[in-house]
């Protein structure tokens, strides 16, 4: 009889170990602790292996300004009123993180699931916000350090200038292109069922609307239909506006404006993006069969 108060406490309310009763959350707000261990150990697995996630696409995307400027950029030819390497410098910057962004984010999952290990990613006790959050932020992550690799490699380039003349443009459109191709790696790789299948958007979507975004080339240059093809290209807007946080200028519009209007739409069109992510997540599609 002695014993029978300390177990309708263990029932109705906290144990004598501590410990909250079935189904009632301990965490009830954001897991920090969580989202910042996964997050560091997205970092420290790209980290790991720096030299090929990190240099090696740094130097595959100067390469793109050695045959470009030497195929291009002889007889002084300019662009928006600069020599060419300093024209297509900014774009192969921003071209480099967003395609190490893409790849970075869809490796984690498609591998956990090709490895059989993406529970993983499932058991702990992490929201899907928070497993979106920590892997984009991860992938992000990735994009800026190759961003700044790239970035100090052309200031010693002879004959690019590199001067910023609307530093928030290369924040806001290097971030924003950064986390677009976060969040659609991340899509992909939870679509993906092999490494083939993520190859293939990576080979024929992702490097084909890196290429034809306005990277080499402004977009007046092309006849109409093309440059209405090209305006539809979210790439273009990220590049164009990156290029315009160093030059001053674009192929956006002819005003300040027209630049204002494109970083508010890549942000409303990331916070879509997330949504769906969130919501395709969250149904556990691909994962949880």
């Amino acid at each position: 009889m002695t014993d029978q108060p300390a177990l309708t406490e263990s029932v109705n309310g906290p144990s004598a170990s501590g410990f909250a009763p079935k189904g009632e959350p301990v965490i009830h707000r954001v897991n920090w602790i969580g989202l910042k261990t996964l997050y560091m150990k997205e970092v420290r697995r790209f980290f790991k292996v720096q030299t090929q996630t990190i240099w090696a696409p740094a130097i595959t995307t100067l390469l793109f300004l050695v045959i470009f400027s030497v195929a291009l950029g002889r007889g002084g030819r300019e662009v928006l009123g600069v020599n060419f390497a300093t024209f297509v410098a900014p774009g192969l910057i921003v071209m480099g993180m967003m395609q190490n962004a893409f790849a970075n984010a869809s490796f984690s999952f498609l591998s956990g699931k090709m490895q059989g290990t993406i529970v993983d990613f499932l058991m702990p006790p992490l929201s899907e916000g928070e497993l979106l959050l920590a892997m984009v932020g991860a992938a992000m992550t990735r994009a800026v350090m190759v961003g700044l690799a790239l970035y100090g490699a052309m200031l010693l380039w002879p004959g690019v200038d590199l001067s910023l003349a609307h530093p928030w443009a290369v924040v806001w459109f290097g971030l924003m292109g950064s986390a677009f191709l976060s969040i659609l790696g991340l899509l992909s790789s939870i679509w993906a069922d092999k490494f083939d299948h993520n190859a293939a958007i990576t080979n024929f979507i992702i490097a084909p609307l890196s290429l034809l975004s306005g990277t080499f080339y402004v977009i007046s240059n092309l006849a109409p239909v093309f440059q209405a093809i090209s305006r539809a290209n979210p790439f273009f807007y990220i590049i164009s506006g990156f290029r315009f946080g160093f030059l001053g200028q674009s192929d956006i519009g002819d005003t300040n404006a027209a630049v204002m209007q494109a970083a508010v739409a890549m942000g409303l069109v990331n916070l879509a993006l997330a949504i769906i992510t969130y919501l395709v997540l969250r149904s556990g599609w691909k994962l949880k069969t």
